[in-house]
């Protein structure tokens, strides 16, 4: 039987998932107010009008609201008469221009200690057929998909590190600018068996992490115990399991709270849409941060706290 929950912060987070549909948290006084640049850049050429800051809130307001750039500036433009704010807008165009050259920092609310990583990836369409065709006809040449690998702080849900990549990258392939890219302490690193490589506890083993990644069924031991190195991660794991069982394994070394990564990539899909909307690849990496750094404000605005029902 399905284990009942609920919601023990119920009004906070209702006054926080209604905060999230408002244009006021979106176009803040800090974003109006650094909305044009004031100062020449001092290079050949003109200067650019509109700040990075603009730019930014342009495409968060275009992936928040699942809107295409021409609505998206008529919104802003209207939003701006209405507000009696006499600042231009940026052109659809020069939003896709600046696209590719944005530097997005994913919002993150510091906290104390090492903190639980787990992490996963997820496709994003491109273009190509929709489902139904697939499915009676199969995947043709013209489909195509980016890979969106995260790291995910397994206590708040915030996403702390995001890495994109073409459908053809392997998942262990980009664990290591993951964790790079993560400033906290990191105590523990929890993925799923495509992170089964040695490269990779190689790769947690270097932040001081702890290794949790279900070894294959079929898999060996790496280091025999009469080696004078010490023990292999992934060797101790694998003699657990072999002692106790897989599932003891899991329950014991917390690896159950990795599926909190796609409670992640869930939520992530069902705000944004599992499309892209950018044509060029810079453009689409900087459209995924966009939405990552969105999504992180929103976890931050509203996240419910539920506890089990007992009966």
């Amino acid at each position: 039987m399905t284990q009942k929950h609920e919601i023990r912060n119920w009004t906070e987070y209702n006054a926080g998932l209604k905060q999230r549909g408002s244009l006021t948290f979106w176009m803040s006084e800090e974003v109006i107010e650094g909305w044009l640049n004031q100062t020449l850049s001092g290079k050949r050429g003109a200067s650019k009008d509109y700040s990075d800051i603009a730019i930014a809130t342009f495409i968060t307001v275009k992936a928040v609201y699942q809107q295409a750039g021409r609505q998206t500036q008529g919104l802003l433009e209207s939003i701006f008469a209405l507000m009696g704010i006499d600042l231009p807008v940026p052109d659809h165009s020069t939003v896709s221009r600046r696209t590719a050259s944005l530097s997005v920092t994913l919002p993150v609310i510091p906290k104390q200690g090492a903190v639980h990583v787990v992490v996963d990836s997820t496709g994003i369409k491109v273009y190509g057929e929709g489902e139904w065709k697939t499915r009676q006809h199969g995947i043709s040449k013209r489909r195509t998909w980016r890979k969106l690998h995260l790291g995910a702080d397994e206590s708040t849900g915030e996403i702390l590190a995001a890495v994109v990549t073409t459908n053809d990258c392997h998942d262990g392939e980009v664990l290591a600018d993951i964790l790079d890219a993560i400033d906290a302490e990191i105590a523990q690193v929890s993925a799923d068996g495509a992170y089964d490589h040695r490269h990779c506890y190689d790769e947690i083993a270097q932040h001081g992490a702890k290794a949790v990644i279900p070894p294959r069924k079929d898999a060996k031991i790496w280091q025999h115990g009469n080696t004078n190195a010490p023990p292999h991660p992934r060797d101790q794991n694998l003699r657990y399991i072999r002692k106790h069982g897989r599932k003891k394994w899991k329950r014991d070394s917390g690896y159950h709270r990795r599926s909190l990564a796609e409670t992640t990539m869930f939520r992530f899909k069902k705000i944004f849409g599992a499309t892209l909307c950018s044509r060029k690849f810079d453009n689409q990496a900087v459209e995924l941060f966009i939405k990552c750094a969105a999504l992180n404000r929103m976890i931050q605005l509203a996240k419910p706290l539920s506890s089990p029902v007992v009966r």
